[in-house]
């Protein structure tokens, strides 16, 4: 009887194991079953070239792809295979693609506001930028700006502080900057502009050619990574730092809002955690290469230069009167503006006592 009893247990056991087994298989296929296939397609501003800041795009399509199981895919493409490296946004508004991978700065003929959602001159590093926009209601505020365009964007990149650009000459005072010709977007494109340069916007894969050819002067694009992919020190040989226009820029993935709202919330979810993820990941990666194609950049010639203080002294001033003016004229921009600067002024105050006070010890030591 004990036996019988045992094995009796047993097999209801097992059964039941079996049962519990085959339920949450068949409740895992249900589930995989409700959720569809989707296929997107990503415009870029990059060229392929550039595996690093055309990662960005990458990362986040493959991160999908793989929280997902192969039922959404997003399928990259590099600036020119659909539509040129500056009209990612407006290929996302009008539907051509899904989604895409660019800068908001490009854009800021549709909206100067539009420039905060990447980097603004003498605005944030990329930690305080993420503090901003993950933090400090930056990406809510950016969210609310896109939607007038039928978009919504999310941080999906960073390139830390960039370089000031490649010069054919040196350029030590203001006077020297009157009427070059440099490639240089955004706000700071602007500020340039009011410093006596004719500010020239190229994408990324024909700067070399200007600048080599002479139809630029100068020209700035990232850091002596990409920079040396591109292969710009073999244009010019003076190399300015810092670039103060762009000292955290937030490269982002715009979606159509239309296409967003489709979404099952599962993939919404995994979306937004692919482009956090490439938006760390990006800024580590820079960091690890750029201190390395600097030191290559400098051993075959380039000559690093600093910008003189009347420049950056120059450019921080004209950058604040440009910002008031927009605020008097634009709505918009001024709101974005205010709560922005508000942010940057207390956030300014902490950094000076926890980042600068260690900054200036532990990079100005002989050590």
């Amino acid at each position: 009887m004990k036996r019988r009893a045992f094995v009796s247990t047993a097999a209801i056991a097992t059964g039941s194991s079996l049962t519990a087994c085959t339920i949450r298989k068949r409740g895992a296929a249900i589930a995989g079953a409700a959720l569809p296939t989707v296929t997107w397609r990503m415009a870029t501003s990059w060229p392929k070239s550039l595996e690093t800041i055309f990662g960005g795009a990458a990362t986040v399509c493959q991160r999908v792809a793989e929280m997902t199981d192969g039922r959404f895919k997003i399928q990259p493409f590099a600036a020119g295979e659909i539509v040129p490296g500056l009209q990612v946004l407006d290929a996302v508004q009008n539907g051509t693609v899904e989604c895409g991978h660019t800068a908001s700065y490009y854009y800021v003929g549709k909206n100067p506001a539009l420039a905060f959602g990447c980097a603004v001159p003498f605005g944030l590093n990329a930690q305080q930028q993420n503090a901003w926009l993950y933090h400090g209601n930056g990406l809510e505020t950016m969210h609310k700006l896109y939607s007038d365009f039928g978009v919504i964007n999310f941080p999906a990149g960073n390139t830390g502080v960039q370089m000031g650009g490649w010069f054919k000459q040196s350029v030590k005072s203001l006077a020297d900057l009157k009427g070059l010709k440099m490639r240089i977007p955004g706000l700071g494109g602007e500020v340039m502009s009011r410093l006596g340069v004719n500010v020239q916007v190229l994408p990324g894969g024909e700067i070399y050619l200007a600048l080599d050819r002479g139809a630029i002067d100068a020209a700035e694009w990232v850091g002596p990574y990409d920079d040396e992919k591109l292969g710009l020190h073999k244009a010019a040989k003076f190399y300015y730092y810092p670039g103060w226009w762009e000292p955290g820029p937030t490269l982002e993935v715009q979606v159509n809002l239309g296409n967003w709202r489709k979404l099952p919330k599962e993939y919404q979810e995994v979306f937004k955690a692919a482009a956090y993820e490439a938006n760390i990941t990006m800024l580590a990666q820079y960091d690890a290469l750029n201190r390395e194609a600097i030191a290559r950049l400098t051993a075959s010639g380039t000559q690093l230069t600093p910008y003189s203080q009347e420049i950056m002294q120059a450019a921080q001033t004209a950058s604040f009167d440009l910002y008031e003016e927009n605020a008097a004229k634009n709505a918009t921009f001024k709101q974005v503006y205010e709560q922005w600067n508000q942010f940057r002024g207390q956030l300014y105050q902490w950094n000076k006592i926890n980042e600068l006070s260690f900054s200036d010890f532990a990079l100005g030591s002989k050590s």
